[in-house]
C-alpha cells in the first residue's frame, strides 16, 4: 500500500471526505500498478487522477518493458481491468504540455486519453480566464466533450510562485508580474493581491457558463483558498446544514445507504468504521435482526485505532502520574465531564473511550455526570431525552428541514460489583428502563432486552419520508463493543505505567472487576429517570444525594 493510497483511504473512510487518488505509472510495471488499483478498489476508492508521472529528478523519462509509456496507456489499462468501477480524471494543459512538440499535438494526446476512457479533465494552473476559455473551445472543436474543470492556484508568495512556475514551465502574465514586483518582499501584501486576483478570475470563470466546478491547488497552504471560497460565497459556515444524521457518514460509496449504527461507538466512529469495513451490506432504514453481526477482530486494528493522538507523557499528566486508589480514577472522569482542571492543574480533554472533548448536548448533563463519576459511576457515553425538537435545532437538530427529532435518554458506564448488586434490585422499580449489564470475562450478561431485537434511541420524522432511526441499542453489538471498551483500560491507560507498579495494578483491577452497563429510558415524553435511578442505587450504598432537577424536563418540544 502506497502512502497516497493510505491517505486517500483515511480521508474517504475516516474523515468522510470525497477523495481522488493520484496514480502514476512512471517506473512501475503493469503488475505493480494493477496491485495499487486493486488495493484502492478494496478500500472503496472510486475516483482516480491518472497521470504518466515524472521520472526521478535528474533522470530522463523511460518506460519499463512491462510498463506504460503514456498516460493514455494507463487510462486504457484501468478501463480494461476494472471496466466502469473507477471514475477517471486526466490532466489538461491550457498552455500545452511542456514536453510536447506543440499545443496542437498535446490536444490530440488529450483526446486519446479521453477516448481511452477518461471521464473528465482537470487543467494545469493558469492566471487568466481567457486562457481557459480558449482551451475549452479548442477541446470542443476536436471532439473532446467531457467536463473540463479549471485548476486554480491563488498566488501566496513571490518565492512559491517562482518555484511553481519553474516546475510547471509556465510564464507569468506580464500584468501580474507588474503588480507583484513592487511588493515581492511583502508576503502579506502578495497574499492579499493573490486572493483578489483569484476571486476576480473565478467570478469570470463561473459566470461564463463553461465551468462545471473549480479545482484549487493549495500546496498544503489552505488559508488563501478558504478566503477565496468565502469571498465567492462557496464556504459553508453552518455545520448543521451538512448534518444529515446524528453521526457523520463515511464517504465510501459502499456505505452510501448506511443510516443506522449502534450508539456504543458514537465517540469512537473511526473504530466502528474499521471494525465494519469488511461488511458487504450496511443497515438501511432499520438495524434489523442482529443475531450475528460480524465485527472485525480487535487484533486486526487496535495497534493504530486504539492509540491516542496524545503522547504518553501528556496522558499521564491528565490521567494521573501516580494512582494510589480508585478515587484518583474517579477524579479523572469527573474532571473530564466538568471541564475543570485535575489535581495537577491540567484540563482533562480526553479519556480512552472519548478521544475528543464532550459534545455540546452533554453540557446539559454536566452536574449529574459529575455527581456519578465522583461516586464511582464512570460514565463513557450519554444522551439527554428529546421530544420533538425541530430538525434545525442548534444542539439536537439533524436531517431534512421541516422535521422533528427525538431521543431516549441513554447512559453507559463502568461500575463496581457492589453497585451492580444494588442496581439489580432497584431496576425492578423502573419498568420502562431497558438495561444490559456485562463483565469483562462474560460470566455475567444480564439484560431485559430481547437478545436479537434492537431498541431505537434516536429517530426523526421528516416531510415526505418514512421515520428515520439512525441510532440503536443492540444487545449483540453491545457484547462486541464490550470487548473493545474493557480492552481500552489496558491498552490506553494501564500501559502508561510500568508493569507491577501500583498505578498499573489499579487500572488492571478496575478492568478485571468492574461491569459495563447501559441504560435506556423508554419514556422520552416524561424526560429522564436514569439519573434518579442511579442516584437511588448510590443512596443505598450510603452516598449523599445528587442534583435534584432531572435533565430532559426542559427538552420536550424544545423550540
Amino acid at each position: 500500500e502506497t502512502s497516497s493510497v493510505a491517505i486517500a483511504s483515511a480521508a474517504l473512510n475516516y474523515c468522510s471526505l470525497e477523495t481522488m487518488l493520484h496514480i502514476t505509472c512512471a517506473n512501475q510495471s503493469r503488475a505493480t500498478v494493477t496491485g495499487h488499483l486493486n488495493k484502492a478498489k478494496n478500500l472503496g476508492i472510486k475516483n482516480l487522477l491518472a497521470l504518466r508521472g515524472d521520472p526521478p529528478q535528474g533522470e530522463d523519462w523511460k518506460s519499463l518493458s512491462d510498463g506504460f509509456s503514456y498516460g493514455t496507456d494507463l487510462v486504457r489499462h484501468i478501463r480494461e481491468e476494472f471496466v466502469d468501477y473507477f471514475t477517471i480524471c486526466v490532466a489538461g494543459y491550457p498552455h500545452g504540455h511542456p514536453d510536447c512538440t506543440s499545443y496542437s499535438d498535446d490536444l490530440l494526446h488529450l483526446k486519446e486519453k479521453v477516448y481511452a476512457g477518461a471521464d473528465f479533465i482537470i487543467t494545469q494552473l493558469f492566471f487568466e480566464a481567457e486562457v481557459f476559455f480558449n482551451f475549452v473551445r479548442d477541446c470542443r472543436r476536436i471532439g473532446i466533450n467531457v467536463p473540463i474543470i479549471p485548476g486554480i492556484f491563488p498566488i501566496q508568495s513571490y518565492q512559491s510562485l517562482r518555484q511553481l512556475t519553474k516546475l510547471s514551465k509556465l510564464e507569468i502574465p506580464e500584468e501580474i508580474m507588474k503588480n507583484i514586483l513592487p511588493i515581492k518582499d511583502n508576503d502579506e501584501a502578495i497574499r492579499k493581491y493573490g486572493i483578489s486576483q483569484c476571486v476576480s478570475m473565478c467570478h469570470e470563470l463561473l459566470e461564463s457558463g463553461l465551468v462545471p466546478g473549480l479545482h484549487f491547488y493549495t500546496l498544503n497552504r489552505e488559508v488563501a483558498v478558504a478566503e477565496v471560497l468565502k469571498q465567492l460565497n462557496m464556504w459553508c459556515e453552518d455545520p448543521l446544514s451538512l448534518k444529515a444524521l446524528p453521526w457523520k457518514p463515511a464517504a465510501n460509496h459502499r456505505r452510501h445507504s448506511e443510516d443506522v449504527r449502534p450508539i456504543f461507538w458514537s465517540t469512537r466512529p473511526k473504530s466502528y468504521i474499521h471494525r465494519t469495513s469488511e461488511w458487504e451490506d450496511f443497515p438501511n432504514g432499520r438495524w434489523g435482526r442482529s443475531s450475528n453481526p460480524a465485527f472485525g477482530e480487535l487484533k486486526d486494528y487496535y495497534l493504530f485505532f486504539l492509540r491516542s493522538k496524545l503522547k504518553p507523557e501528556r496522558l499521564r499528566v491528565m490521567w494521573g502520574e501516580a494512582l494510589t486508589c480508585e478515587a484518583d480514577v474517579f477524579h479523572t472522569f469527573e474532571s473530564y465531564v466538568t471541564g475543570e482542571k485535575n489535581k495537577s492543574g491540567v484540563k482533562v480533554t480526553s479519556l480512552p473511550w472519548n478521544d475528543d472533548e464532550l459534545q455540546l448536548e452533554t453540557s446539559l448533563l454536566t452536574d449529574h455526570l459529575a455527581y456519578l463519576n465522583h461516586n464511582g459511576v464512570l460514565t463513557i457515553n450519554s444522551q439527554p431525552a428529546v421530544n420533538g425538537c425541530p430538525s434545525n435545532h442548534p444542539m439536537f437538530g439533524w436531517g431534512d428541514a421541516g422535521g422533528y427529532v427525538y431521543q431516549k435518554a441513554y447512559l453507559e458506564f463502568f461500575a463496581a460489583p457492589e453497585f451492580v448488586q444494588e442496581l439489580l434490585q432497584v431496576l425492578h422499580n423502573y419498568p420502562f428502563v431497558n438495561y444490559h449489564i456485562v463483565n469483562r470475562c462474560g460470566s455475567q450478561d444480564t439484560t431485559n432486552c430481547h437478545s436479537n431485537t434492537p431498541v431505537a434511541v434516536t429517530w426523526g420524522v421528516f416531510p415526505g419520508r418514512e421515520i428515520v432511526q439512525p441510532t440503536v441499542v443492540d444487545p449483540v453489538s453491545f457484547n462486541s463493543w464490550k470487548e473493545e471498551a474493557f480492552m481500552l483500560w489496558e491498552t490506553s491507560w494501564a500501559s502508561l505505567y510500568p508493569r507491577g507498579s501500583p498505578s498499573h495494578h489499579l487500572i488492571k483491577h478496575i478492568q478485571d472487576t468492574y461491569y459495563l452497563i447501559n441504560l435506556v429510558d423508554n419514556d422520552y415524553v416524561k424526560g429522564n429517570v436514569l439519573f434518579h435511578l442511579v442516584g437511588e442505587v448510590l443512596g443505598r450504598l450510603g452516598k449523599p444525594p445528587g442534583p435534584t432537577e432531572q435533565p430532559g424536563e426542559g427538552h420536550r418540544n424544545a423550540p
